[in-house]
Parts: C-alpha cells; structure tokens; sequence
C-alpha cells in the first residue's frame, strides 16, 4: 500500500518520531491547516534567513500519508528560497515519495497548502516589521 520511501520517513531504527517531526524553536513563521473531513492537522514551522529557508519543522495529527507528506515537504524546501519552495505542487512531494494511495493524495495538498500558510505568516509578520 505504502512505498517504501513513505515507511521510511513514517518508521525510524530507533523508534524515534518521524524526520523533520517537532516544533522548531525561534521559527520565524508557521502555519497550520486541517481537513475535517478527513481529521489531518499539519503545521509547518519555518527558519528563514535572507530569503532561504534554513530549517522547516512540522507537527501533524494524521495517518502515514499526512506524516510523510509533510516530512518530505521540509526536507524539499530546506536551503531554497521562499519563491522556490512555493514552486513546489503537491504532485511533487508525491513523486519524492514513491507514490502515495489515490485515496491520500489529498495529504499531499494538505502539506502544499500548509507551506503556503507558513509563508504567508512570515510575509505578514515581515510587513508589520517594515511598518506596513
């Protein structure tokens, strides 16, 4: 059902979370969304310097698919610019995986739409510093 790649993210050696999983302290913007239908929660926190995203974190309340989609999500966008890492589709991340089950596909949004919400938490925050 799950490429090996998504179980990979999804199961460590070490019984520790999944890669990328926690929140990242001094993040300069976050955001968060959730899919009722489906009961997934994703938020991504971002550390972003000179334009670069130099660490991205999430928390996620959801199946296999929502973790890994996120996870992959962060480690795509790490040391890209913001204009970069929003070039990303979701068909993207699902391609990083290996694939992902037509029913999850909607996981792969999810963590699109949830970088795009980080980003624009942080240009909001960056236009209240600029006075605007």
């Amino acid at each position: 059902m799950y490429s090996d790649k998504v179980m990979e993210i999804f199961k460590t050696e070490t019984g520790d979370s999944p890669k990328n999983a926690g929140i990242l302290k001094n993040a300069d913007a976050s955001g968060q969304v959730g899919n009722a239908r489906c009961g997934d929660i994703m938020k991504i926190y971002l550390k972003i310097s000179d334009g670069v995203i130099i660490d991205a974190k999430f928390k996620t309340f959801g199946c296999v698919s929502a973790i890994a989609s996120t996870s992959i999500a962060c480690d795509m966008i790490k040391g890209k610019t913001i204009e970069e890492a929003l070039s990303f589709e979701n068909s993207d991340f699902v391609k990083a995986l290996g694939g992902l089950p037509a029913v999850k596909i909607h996981c792969s949004v999810l963590a699109k739409e949830a970088l795009e919400a980080a980003v624009a938490d942080y240009r909001k925050k960056q236009a209240k510093l600029a006075g605007g």
